[in-house]
C-alpha cells in the first residue's frame, strides 16, 4: 500500500535534474568561467556566493508569504510552508555567509569587517535562526504559531535592506555587477556560469523544501497521532 507521505516520482525526476545541474555549476565555475584579472582563482566562489544569497532571498520571500497566508487562514500548511522554507534559506544563508569571508581574506586581507552589506547580511541570517526557535517552542501549541508568523513578516524587512545596501551606503563590500549602471557588468561568460549556478541553488532549494514539507506534514500526523492516543488513554482511565 503506498503511504500518503510516499514521494512522489517527480520528485526523484527533480532530484536528478538537480544533481546534473550542480554538475554543470560546477563546470562552468571552475573552468568554462574565465579567471578575472585582478583577483585571479579566488574569484571563483563569486558564483556559489551571489547564488546562494539569490537563493536564500527566494527562500525568505516564500517564506514570507506564507506567514501572511498563515495570518489570514490559520491553516497548518502555510504554517508548514512557512517553516520549510525558512529552514532552507538559513541552509543558503550560512552557505553565503561562508563563502564571503573565505573570498575576502585574499583580496581584502581581512576575513570580516562591519560594513551595511555584510552587517545586514548576518542581521538577516539571526533574524530567521531567531524566527526557527521562536517556531520550534510554538511547535506544539498552534496558537502560539502565530506570533512566529508575525515575525517571519518582520524578518523580512531587512531582505530589501541587504539587497539595496551596496547602493544605498558606501561599503567595502563590491558594487553591483548586473544591473549596477553603466560601470557594471561581466564577462558573457561569468555572466552565463553566474545564472548556471543559481538555477543549480534554485533547483537544489526546491528539492530541500519540499522533502522538509513532507517532513513537517508527518511531524503533524504524529503530533496528531499522539494527542488521540493520550485522550484514548484518558477516557479508558476514568
Amino acid at each position: 500500500m503506498r503511504s500518503e507521505w510516499t514521494f512522489p516520482r517527480w520528485w526523484f525526476g527533480l532530484v536528478g535534474i538537480t544533481a546534473v545541474a550542480l554538475v554543470l555549476g560546477v563546470l562552468h565555475a571552475l573552468w568554462f568561467a574565465p579567471t578575472e584579472r585582478t583577483m585571479g582563482t579566488v574569484q571563483r566562489i563569486f558564483y556559489y556566493h551571489v547564488s546562494s544569497a539569490w537563493t536564500a532571498f527566494v527562500a525568505f520571500f516564500l517564506n514570507f508569504l506564507a506567514c501572511i497566508a498563515y495570518l489570514k487562514t490559520r491553516r497548518p500548511k502555510w504554517d508548514a510552508v512557512a517553516v520549510s522554507a525558512a529552514e532552507v534559506g538559513v541552509v543558503f544563508g550560512t552557505v553565503n555567509l561562508i563563502t564571503g569571508p573565505i573570498w575576502a581574506k585574499p583580496v581584502w586581507g581581512i576575513w570580516w569587517t562591519w560594513d551595511a552589506r555584510l552587517t545586514s547580511t548576518l542581521v538577516m541570517w539571526l533574524l530567521y535562526v531567531s524566527y526557527l526557535l521562536l517556531r520550534q517552542f510554538a511547535a506544539e501549541q498552534p496558537s502560539q504559531r502565530v506570533w512566529a508568523a508575525a515575525f517571519g513578516i518582520f524578518a523580512f524587512v531587512d531582505v530589501p535592506i541587504v539587497y539595496l545596501s551596496i547602493r544605498l551606503w558606501r561599503t567595502q563590500h563590491p558594487g553591483p555587477v548586473i544591473a549596477g549602471g553603466e560601470q557594471s557588468g561581466i564577462d558573457p561568460r561569468m555572466f552565463l556560469a553566474l545564472h548556471v549556478c543559481f538555477l543549480a541553488f534554485l533547483l537544489l532549494f526546491v528539492v530541500l523544501f519540499y522533502w522538509r514539507y513532507r517532513l513537517e506534514g508527518q511531524r503533524a500526523e504524529l503530533a496528531e497521532l499522539r494527542a488521540r492516543l493520550h485522550r484514548l488513554h484518558l477516557e479508558r482511565s476514568v
